[in-house]
């Protein structure tokens, strides 16, 4: 019912303005009394044997909603009564940005997949924070593990990213299980630059050094992009091992055009951003099988791009992944995506 009847209706609209009013009417109806527990009735499968504990907190399922979709900690509740184990918000910013003019998030229908280069639009830390501290006050029994995904405003040089990074850190620390280190969007100029092996070193270890003064530290996991050769992935490795964060997030999205469906002139006249969904997949899973094989599985990897079916969650966590995430794909396939990985992971115990 939702690819044929559902779907088609959603696409007669722009993309980031239906995005906005689904999510919306989803927060009105999941309020309506009785709602939320019959969502949860018919989307959570709730069985211990899902659970994964990883970088020392226990998931009660693999299947995570990626960065991107909740930017503002607004939906926490939603996506675990739709079955989600992790929510992972963000990419907060510091300050509140408006991001890249709009249009700014564009379906590639024929592919599965999307090209955004929304520039990081989200309303700023300290507000994410004071959202997540409501929800963990009125989250019932939902048992569900969030992540802060954290960025640097626009208009902040590379040479002073570290200052972002510490702000965001310290505005969400009490407020998220762990953090993700976002260096590899494509829709923020230069922030690319910051994955090369000397800038990321002093990045990470900076956080790492204020992680460990707090009492109880939280994970700290780095989001890479696909299009990192494999000698920028060894240095990847070697980082890890050096600074001691908890793992890794592959993959962001991807600046590649190769391979796509969707007539190549359209593509070209949409303009840059990076492209998630099913073009993502073939790649995304090279990546988490490069770094799982090459570090021997010494840290942990969530797996995230083009998780459509539940054989592709398979894949990525036969490739080494311990947790994957999705986001393009839900939006193709429809609110019961994390119900059918999770029971096709059951079949398989």
């Amino acid at each position: 019912m939702y690819k044929h009847i559902i779907l088609p209706i959603l696409f007669r609209f722009d993309a980031e303005t239906i995005h906005h009013t689904v999510t919306r009417l989803l927060q009105i109806a999941l309020s309506i009394p009785g709602i939320s527990g019959l969502c949860r009735m018919f989307y959570v499968v709730d069985d211990k044997r899902l659970a994964r504990t990883v970088f020392g907190l226990t998931f009660p399922n693999p299947v995570g909603m990626a960065a991107g979709f909740d930017k503002n900690a607004e939906l926490i509740s939603e996506l675990s009564d739709l079955g989600f184990g992790f929510v992972e918000i963000g990419t907060v910013t510091p300050r509140p940005q408006p991001g890249n003019p709009r249009p700014r998030l564009f379906r590639l229908k024929a592919d599965g997949g999307l090209i955004n280069r929304m520039g990081f639009n989200n309303k700023g830390a300290g507000p994410a924070a004071e959202r997540l501290r409501h929800f963990a006050k009125n989250r019932g029994n939902r048992q569900v593990i969030i992540g802060g995904n954290i960025g640097k405003n626009k208009d902040t040089p590379n040479e002073d990213a570290l200052t972002d990074y510490l702000l965001s850190f310290r505005e969400l620390f009490d407020a998220v299980d762990y953090f993700v280190v976002n260096v590899s969007s494509p829709n923020t100029p230069g922030l690319r630059d910051l994955q090369e092996r000397e800038p990321l070193t002093r990045l990470l270890a900076a956080l790492q050094q204020e992680n460990r003064q707090k009492p109880s530290p939280k994970p700290i996991l780095l989001k890479i992009a696909p299009d990192l050769t494999n000698g920028q992935l060894d240095d990847i490795i070697a980082i890890v091992a050096e600074t001691e964060i908890a793992g890794v997030i592959a993959t962001n999205t991807t600046i590649s055009r190769e391979g796509l469906a969707t007539d190549s002139a359209a593509v070209a006249q949409l303009g840059a951003g990076g492209v998630s969904g099913q073009p993502l997949r073939q790649r995304a899973t090279e990546v988490i099988r490069y770094l799982h094989q090459q570090s021997g599985g010494s840290f942990p990897i969530i797996g995230v791009g083009g998780i459509a079916t539940p054989d592709d969650a398979k894949e990525k966590l036969a490739a080494g992944a311990r947790l994957v995430q999705v986001y393009t794909s839900f939006i193709y396939e429809g609110p019961g995506l994390a119900r059918r990985i999770n029971k096709a992971l059951l079949s398989d115990l």
